[in-house]
């Protein structure tokens, strides 16, 4: 009896690798920016989720700060309150605060970016001057973040 892989198993094997070299490679190749903005993309959503949970958990107004290129996030010590004095902790116990140069926050209202956004405890988000705030955050080349804020919902 003879031991040794057929001429299909091989040719199945080499095609399976061409595949795999053809897909994954160039994505491995490719600038690291693509990954690291997916995930950054991913930390602001639920940075933004978290805030808004937060606020409704806790009853109390959370900012999400932003600038162009970071976001951090604040709650009020207490309730009610007009402004964030306190570092919200995010879910692993330290301080909320994430930057990426490859992102991009703009306010779809104003075309700027957002100085604040403010999670009420009855799940609104508004932007500086009380109004319900719908904002869209653009990450290099990916897909954008929408925050409506009459729902409180962030896509």
């Amino acid at each position: 009896m003879q031991n040794g892989f057929t001429m299909v198993e091989l040719i199945t094997v080499m095609v399976i690798l061409g595949i795999i070299s053809a897909i994954a490679i160039p994505r491995l190749l490719s600038s690291g920016s693509t990954f690291a903005s997916a995930t950054y993309r991913q930390t602001v959503v639920a940075a933004l989720r978290h805030a808004q949970k937060s606020a409704v958990g806790h009853r109390r107004l959370v900012c999400a700060n932003f600038t162009t290129t970071t976001v951090t996030l604040t709650i009020a010590a207490a309730n009610p309150a007009a402004a964030c004095n306190t570092t919200l902790a995010s879910p692993d116990g330290s301080a909320y605060a994430s930057s990426d140069a490859s992102v991009t926050a703009t306010d779809t209202a104003t075309g700027q970016a957002p100085a604040a956004l403010f999670f009420l405890p009855d799940g609104q988000i508004t932007d500086n001057s009380g109004v319900p705030a719908t904002l869209t955050i653009t990450i290099a080349n990916l897909g954008n973040i929408t925050v409506n804020g009459n729902t409180g919902y962030v896509e």
